[in-house]
Order: structure tokens, then C-alpha cells, then sequence
């Protein structure tokens, strides 16, 4: 009862749902002490008690938690269900802890073991003991790399193929690729475009990337030279993904879809195992929020290695469709972006990856441009890098909530640094 008295009001209604997974259990654990254990219930009977029992709106996913953690049974005719004496039933994540040590065992090693330190003058300054994770130094510039040489390492390897499109027909310019593989596409702000073409030059895999008419031209003219056709529609990243899944489904090709894709997020994960190598225990993790890819294989290993640690999400304030998503548990689409960060600028958000956040993100901060542009500028002086707005995203949160961080041992991800010379020009 202690564990969750600050969840209920004076009639021992539960006032809301946590976002730390041992709350949530307890939750769970109080909920189901309401029901008479072997008693038969129907649906309305249980609706009824937990609408009885709780304030917030949500009696679906309470009754759903009741089922997968093992506190109900369902009748076999469908009917009703039975309480059960089980306590909480392990349910298995989408993202697989086994398959993150892997990748980060046997991703390429120009993308593993990036340098983790601490800069003391930069932590000075924003008052923490700062812990920066650097993915810039590869051949891409960015952390993309990690969960897309762990996918065509799969794919190649006969391990990722969906069964439907195994037997697909293709037509209409989408010729299989070498061994029979459907065609490989995606879409990308260039950064995840620059990754997937890097692993499939390097496996002999023909890919074809769609991008926004306003994509970073230094992004597409790299992923152009690595071996990508790349193709240009729409006004953003997310009008390019929609005309690439439209291709996929008149062609039959391999629409892989960053953020949904769970062996890249996977791969991403596999920062995480390093991280978690640094000497001194961390306290919190800032890990920058676009499609959520990177973010869900991180906290994944964070919280089932060290659920101590806090993990944040840092993302762009003119492009919240995530945030939104995650803290309101809908799906959130925004009609435009606004921001300079155009590799976390998402206005459509991934099912997928929202549901990798619940149980697992301690919360999710908004920065502003101007503060992206400041701690580029930071990241420039201090550290002697350059950043892309969105590789800064992690240090911009921490700069903009000095309270929620002060003192603590805090690593962040600098997580891409490809801008155009002008951009440098402009903005360092």
C-alpha cells in the first residue's frame, strides 16, 4: 500500500497512471486485489470494478495490464474471465535484450566503442557532471550506422525477411536484389539514408531512398555517392515516407521503415551497453527523440540493466508529435514541423515506437531552436565538434532544465554532424 499511497485519493481511488514500471506494477498489484481471487467475471463486471477503482479515463489498458501480467484468465468460450492466484506475468518486449548484446558484439567496428567521456569545462557549465557519448566520428557522421549494419547483417543473413515478402511479385522498377532479396527502400531525412546505404554498398544490396525536396542537399549528395538512388517528393520527411510505403505497396519492395523496424532499434541499443561500461554510475541518460529508433533500444538496456537510471527524451519543440503521443498515450499527428532539427523533425509518429517508450521513459523535454544553435555553438568551443541541430538536442535539454540535472551524472548521446558548409557559416 506505502509504494503507491501518492497514486490515490482519500476514497483509495487510483488518481493516475505511473510512468515508473514498479509503480505501475504496484498499481496493477492494488487493481487486482479489488477482484475475489478464482471468482468469475464478466467484461462489464470487470469494467464496472475498475471503473470504481480508478479516476483517469483509461479502463482499457487497466484491464489489458490485468490480463498480460497474469492477474485474469480468460474463459475458453470467450465469455468471461476468471481471476487468477498468478502474480505479474512477464510480458515480452518487442525489442529483444539478447539482440542488442548481439549487435553489440558484431555490428561494424568503425561504428562501435565511440569515445564516452567527460568534459570538465563543458560540465561546468551546465552544471553537472555531463557524460557525452560522440557518434560523429564514422563514416557517416552519425549513430545511424549501428542499427542499420545490424539489420542488412540480418537480412543478409536470411534472419529478417517477413514472411510475406518472401514470395512477393514485384513489378514496376522494383527488381529483387542479389539472392532473390525484394528491393530495399526507406525514407529519410539523410541521415538513416547515408546508414542504409553504407551496409548495403557493403553487402553488394541495391537500395532506393526517398527524401523531402528539402532535405539537406549534403546529406542526399552522400547518399548518392554511397550507391543510393535516391528519390525526391513532397515538401517533408513524412510526405516522402508516405509516397515511399505507396511505391513498396504497388511494387512489392521492402519498405524498411526506421523507428518500426525493431533490429534497428536493436542496433541502436547497443550504445546503451557501452554507456553503461562508464566508470562512474550514471543517474540519468538524455537521449534525443526523432523517430524513436535510437531512443527505444536505448532505454530498453537502460532499464532492465539499471532501472535506476532515469531516461529522458530530448526533442525538437516545433516538431512535439511524439511527446505529444507518448504523454497523452494517442496517436498525435501534427500538420507541419518547425524546426531547424530536421533529423527529429517527425509529425507523423511511429505505433510502434510510442509503445517502446511506456514503462521505460521517464519523461519527455521540449527545447527550443535557439538553444539547439547555443549548444551547437557549446559543442563547438568546448569539444571541438561539429554538430547538426538535432545532435545536440540532448544538451540542449539539459541546458534548458538546469534543476532536473544539477549535480547529477548525466551522458547524452552527440548523435550527428552533417551540415552544409553555409549551415556551418550560419550557425557556428
Amino acid at each position: 500500500m506505502n509504494g503507491i499511497r501518492n497514486h490515490l485519493n482519500a476514497e483509495g481511488q487510483v488518481l493516475r497512471w505511473p510512468s515508473k514500471p514498479t509503480e505501475k506494477t504496484a498499481v496493477i498489484e492494488y487493481l487486482a486485489s479489488r477482484f475475489v481471487r478464482d471468482k468469475t467475471y464478466s467484461e462489464l463486471e470487470v469494467n464496472h470494478i475498475l471503473k470504481a477503482w480508478h479516476t483517469f479515463d483509461d479502463w482499457a489498458l487497466l484491464r489489458r495490464e490485468l490480463f498480460e501480467r497474469g492477474f485474469f484468465e480468460r474463459q475458453r468460450d470467450g465469455s468471461s474471465y476468471v481471476r487468477t492466484r498468478l502474480g505479474e506475468a512477464v510480458v515480452e518486449h518487442r525489442l529483444r535484450l539478447e539482440h542488442i548484446l548481439e549487435a553489440a558484439q558484431r555490428i561494424d567496428l568503425v561504428f562501435l566503442n565511440s569515445p564516452q567521456f567527460s568534459p570538465e569545462s563543458l560540465s561546468a557549465g551546465l552544471g553537472c557532471e555531463l557524460v557525452v557519448k560522440v557518434e560523429t566520428l564514422n563514416p557517416i557522421r552519425s549513430f545511424k550506422g549501428r542499427g542499420a549494419d545490424y539489420f542488412i547483417q540480418k537480412v543478409v543473413a536470411g534472419e529478417a525477411i517477413p514472411p510475406a515478402l518472401r514470395a512477393t511479385p514485384l513489378n514496376n522498377g522494383a527488381p529483387r536484389s542479389g539472392g532473390g532479396l525484394p528491393a530495399l527502400v526507406c525514407a529519410s531525412a539523410g541521415n538513416f539514408g547515408q546508414a542504409m546505404a553504407y551496409a548495403c554498398r557493403k553487402h553488394g544490396l541495391p537500395l532506393v531512398v526517398y527524401a523531402s525536396v528539402n532535405a539537406n542537399p549534403l546529406k542526399i549528395e552522400r547518399m548518392q555517392a554511397l550507391g543510393a538512388e535516391v528519390r525526391l517528393y513532397g515538401e517533408d520527411f513524412d510526405a516522402a515516407k508516405l509516397e515511399a510505403k505507396r511505391f513498396c505497396a504497388e511494387t512489392g519492395a521492402w519498405m524498411v521503415e526506421d523507428g518500426k523496424e525493431p533490429l534497428i532499434s536493436e542496433g541502436t541499443g547497443s550504445m546503451a551497453v557501452e554507456l553503461l561500461q562508464y566508470p562512474k554510475p550514471l543517474e540519468a541518460v538524455v537521449v534525443p527523440l526523432g523517430n524513436g529508433a535510437m531512443l527505444g533500444g536505448i532505454a530498453r538496456w537502460v532499464k532492465a540493466q539499471a532501472p535506476q537510471v532515469r531516461v529522458v527524451a530530448a526533442a525538437a519543440k516545433g516538431a512535439p508529435a511524439m511527446e505529444q503521443s507518448w504523454r497523452s498515450r494517442t496517436m498525435v499527428e501534427n500538420p507541419h514541423i518547425h524546426t531547424i532539427a530536421d533529423g527529429i523533425g517527425v509529425r507523423v509518429p511511429i505505433p510502434e515506437a510510442v509503445e517502446d517508450m511506456y514503462g521505460l521513459v521517464d519523461e519527455v523535454l521540449l527545447v527550443e531552436d535557439a538553444t539547439l544553435l547555443e549548444c551547437m555553438k557549446l559543442a563547438h568551443t568546448h569539444l571541438g565538434l561539429v554538430l547538426e541541430p538535432s545532435g545536440a538536442v540532448g544538451l540542449a535539454a539539459i541546458q534548458e532544465n538546469p534543476a532536473l540535472f544539477a549535480s547529477k551524472r548525466v551522458a547524452t548521446i552527440l548523435c550527428g554532424s552533417n551540415l552544409t558548409p553555409q549551415q556551418m557559416r550560419d550557425w557556428l
